[in-house]
């Protein structure tokens, strides 16, 4: 089943009580204990920010997003690829899972510079640090989908001599699917991540870079107003994926968050 209009409806209804209500905190905070600017900036100063530098933060926030983007298919490949060698080859499980769980050992801040030093300060390095974030959640519910299919189901294939190969794209596949829709949801929620944190170590553009350089201005404004401006394309990013996995598994009433 699709998206029912009123989901959608109800769905926007609750982020826009939430926003206004993070907003009415915010201005009584800023209201009552009335800091500078530069330490805490009010909402008006953010809109401000963000009324007259919106062409600039825009530009920025479209790469900050192609590369979340670009990010999470490459990282949607490789962890569907993964997920099914581990799956089909058992010499396979035994090096990649390994591989896979100490992947997620290592801090990211660790591996951003290495990947600027070897990809440059361009698109490739945000790239490939998006994808190493977003790679695990994918794989790994995605495997786990696919062990888990109905055990009957299994033994009927072996009945009529199917081969594994077969096994998987007929059975295990489609079963695995809501497993898929569910990494793949995660990965959405944690893009932003992998993103900024390379326009941070090392950047020409993006949401991060215009982050670092206003911090370092002490232009705290600028700063609340590219978190603004990040979580809004995590949220589309995040509404994007939700509708495309949604038709993905369409006879799933509802998907775990």
């Amino acid at each position: 089943m699709g998206v029912q209009p009123s989901g959608w409806s109800g769905a926007m209804i609750k982020a826009a009580v939430w926003t206004g209500g993070v907003v009415l905190v915010w201005w009584l905070a800023h209201a009552a204990f009335n800091p500078p600017a530069y330490i805490f900036p009010g909402p008006a100063d953010v809109l401000s920010s963000l009324v007259l530098q919106w062409r600039f933060l825009l530009a920025h926030a479209g790469i900050t997003l192609m590369e979340m983007v670009l990010g999470l298919g490459v990282g949607a490949v490789l962890g569907v690829s993964t997920a099914v060698s581990i799956a089909l080859f058992r010499p396979a499980r035994h090096v990649i899972l390994p591989l896979l769980v100490a992947s997620q050992a290592l801090p990211v801040f660790a591996i951003a510079p290495l990947l600027v030093i070897w990809l440059g300060f361009g698109l490739a390095s945000k790239i490939a640090m998006a994808t190493l974030i977003i790679y695990f959640p994918i794989a790994s519910a995605f495997y786990d989908g696919l062990r888990r299919t109905e055990p009957h189901l299994l033994d009927l294939a072996r009945l009529y001599g199917a081969s594994p190969a077969s096994t998987l794209l007929v059975l295990r596949f489609p079963a695995a699917l809501p497993a898929l829709a569910s990494g793949l949801r995660v990965a959405a929620a944690i893009a932003p991540i992998g993103a900024v944190v390379g326009e941070w170590v090392g950047a020409s553009a993006g949401l991060g870079f215009v982050m670092l350089q206003a911090n370092a201005r002490v232009q705290t404004d600028l700063v609340f107003a590219c978190l603004l401006m990040l979580a809004v394309a995590a949220l589309v990013l995040r509404l994007l994926v939700e509708w495309a996995t949604r038709h993905l598994v369409y006879w799933v009433d509802e998907l775990p968050a």
